[in-house]
């Protein structure tokens, strides 16, 4: 199928041209939209239906979101049926807080919109250094999220919304002293234990597999001895450095940018300056800065009389203790180092001169510019290297896109080879054996990206070796990959895997034997405690559990201490056995101040959140959601991550 589309490319573009056209006609862009979220109904809150395509975008949005964040995590954990539950339990919420907001007519201004907007850091460091916004990189930061600069404000009102809705309950929840302390001291209740543990590591000695035994453990067990997939690949990294190579300029660009641009490339002119400062911050009341600029002002005039005696004014009258003892100075600074009114002057003077009064942030300035350093003017020749370095850095710049559409095409087009693209765009075809398809915790480059990998794995690229489509891994930077030999998991030979049988079937019968003997003991010191061997006594809390198993501290914890002493027993999993007997319980020691107040605030969060959740599982039942799959067991999870 896809071969006969790769080879009638133009009779199958006429085709779609013919079906396409007379489909917008019929049904319109609105009705593709519709069916492009199609599928089954996989909830219903209220009317409205949560289409199959809704939750496969939305999972689809979460997981990128992670991958973002978590670049080296495991891609079949992404898709465990858990996390996609999670993902359609996330979505019915906000169905549902919508459908609450909308009735109570719950709305942000556009004032408050701005508001959040101006608060975000993401949108601060859009700012310009005149304080306004870039509105070109604000419209690149929602197409990044697949929106319009309208469509992320109206998202944000949105989630304004949502939150009004959720803030009217956390925002109203109650949690006197009197019941955090009686929750708190419970949580935190100190119990006086000993404890007796059976490691697995004294019972693997009483362990001697037969050959029998070995094979029928690595018969049940296979799936311990597997070898995971992994191939011989080869692979295309279309960057900036890559384009650069394709690149020379001529002399005559050289020569016009080194005309336009000699002063510059040369270094930068600094200045030097003494000042006297009158302190006069932005938020001092207006009669207070109104006599500092007075007092400003009549020293200016003075030092305009006797210029000289600007350095001796300062040191008596500067308000700025890091230059004031010496006699104002500031020693040589270039542009960016100053305010930007300090700087305007100071940039503008001659060597000399005594400003005007400069008002800034930190008040009232009087500036005498003492010296101009300009640096000195280099030869082409000395500059020639740098700005055709230069100069090829800003054409790869600008030809990266019209590089980037060739290599996508030309990586789809001759799927299955890179010689050509490789000869054309001067790149190297680089090569790597045993690569798995998941990337190494510790792995760089382009084959530990998680979606090349995941790209590289897929059914097309192992049955039949194609390159994988161009996948961007960075700013600038595009990757194609091609499986050259593949190897599928298998399950190792017993001869190969024998001292690994071995050990893990004596550790799995020395804990089998580890907990048996736990057991037994647990029996036998309950009806006769005087022979028990125990250690000696300590004491356990949920927040000073030391080195005692939280396993343990939790058995402890929900132990009955109405008849004491209290034996227990505590399967420690693959650590073992534990038998405690709980002696008695102390009360919960006293929290200092500070301490107290932060657990009654941590209580007060609790009881908000639990109240919340109330308050949302009512309003599901109000508003009629309804999540029509069913909810895959805990079991799925732990399946996905094996």
């Amino acid at each position: 199928m896809f071969d006969f589309v790769r080879k009638h490319t133009k009779i199958m573009m006429g085709l779609m041209f013919m079906l396409i056209i007379p489909a917008f006609v019929l049904v319109g862009i609105d009705g593709f939209r519709s069916f492009s979220a199609g599928g089954d109904t996989v909830a219903k809150v209220g009317s409205q239906s949560i289409k199959q395509g809704d939750w496969d975008a939305a999972h689809k949005n979460e997981v990128d979101r992670i991958r973002g964040s978590q670049p080296n995590v495991d891609p079949k954990l992404l898709d465990a049926p858990e996390l996609k539950y999670g993902t359609l339990e996330r979505l019915v919420r906000e169905y549902v807080l919508s459908d609450a907001a909308a009735d109570a007519h719950l709305t942000a201004s556009d004032a408050r919109v701005a508001r959040e907007l101006q608060q975000s850091p993401m949108i601060a460091s859009l700012r310009k250094p005149d304080g306004t916004l870039d509105m070109e990189r604000y419209r690149q930061l929602a197409a990044a999220q697949g929106m319009t600069p309208e469509g992320l404000e109206a998202r944000v009102r949105k989630d304004l919304g949502l939150r009004q809705v959720e803030g009217g309950i956390t925002g109203t929840a109650l949690a006197p002293a009197g019941q955090a302390n009686i929750a708190l001291n419970a949580f935190f209740e100190r119990r006086e234990v000993q404890i007796g543990t059976f490691a697995p590591a004294d019972y693997k000695s009483q362990v001697q597999p037969t050959d029998a035994d070995l094979d029928a453990y690595y018969q049940a067990n296979q799936k311990q001895f597997q070898a995971p997939e992994s191939a011989s690949v080869e692979y295309v990294v279309l960057d900036l450095d890559s384009v650069k190579k394709s690149i020379t300029p001529n002399a005559d660009e050289i020569k016009t940018y080194y005309d336009q641009n000699a002063a510059r490339l040369s270094g930068k002119e600094e200045r030097r300056a003494s000042h006297i400062l009158i302190n006069a911050a932005k938020d001092m009341p207006a009669a207070d800065r109104a006599k500092a600029k007075e007092k400003a002002t009549a020293l200016l005039e003075q030092v305009r009389k006797a210029p000289d005696s600007f350095a001796d004014v300062a040191r008596k009258n500067s308000q700025d203790p890091g230059s004031a003892p010496s006699g104002g100075d500031l020693d040589f600074f270039g542009r960016g180092a100053m305010v930007k009114p300090f700087e305007d002057m100071a940039f503008s003077m001659k060597k000399g001169d005594i400003s005007d009064l400069v008002e800034s942030d930190f008040g009232f300035h009087i500036i005498k510019l003492t010296d101009i350093k300009a640096p000195k003017q280099k030869s082409f020749e000395e500059l020639k290297s740098a700005i055709e370095a230069d100069l090829r850095g800003q054409q790869a710049q600008r030809k990266f896109a019209e590089v980037a559409d060739a290599f996508t095409n030309a990586v789809y087009e001759q799927s299955d080879s890179f010689k050509q693209i490789a000869e054309k765009l001067k790149l190297e075809i680089k090569t790597a054996t045993n690569v798995l398809r998941q990337p190494a915790v510790d792995g760089k480059g382009a084959l530990a990206n998680a979606k090349v990998l995941t790209a590289l794995f897929s059914p097309d690229s192992v049955e039949k070796k194609r390159n994988t489509e161009a996948i961007e891994i960075g700013s600038n930077q595009l990757v194609s990959a091609r499986i050259t030999q593949y190897a599928p998991a298998r399950t190792l030979p017993l001869a190969e895997v024998r001292n690994d049988v071995r050990e893990r079937l004596i550790a799995a019968r020395a804990v089998e034997l580890a907990k048996k003997e736990g057991a037994s003991k647990l029996d036998a010191w309950k009806a006769q405690a005087d022979g028990a061997k125990l250690a000696a006594p300590t004491v356990v809390s949920r927040d000073q559990a030391g080195t005692v198993s939280p396993a343990i501290v939790d058995k402890v914890l929900h132990a009955d201490a109405s008849k004491l002493p209290a034996w227990i027993g505590v399967d420690l999993g693959s650590q073992g056995y534990a038998v405690v007997r709980v002696n008695s319980v102390l009360g919960r020691a006293a929290p200092a101040d500070g301490q107290a107040k932060q657990e009654r605030a941590q209580y007060a969060q609790w009881v908000a959140s639990a109240e919340s959740q109330a308050y949302y599982e009512m309003l599901k039942n109000r508003f009629k959601a309804q999540i029509k799959v069913s909810k895959p067991n805990s079991a799925s999870l732990t399946a996905a991550a094996q």
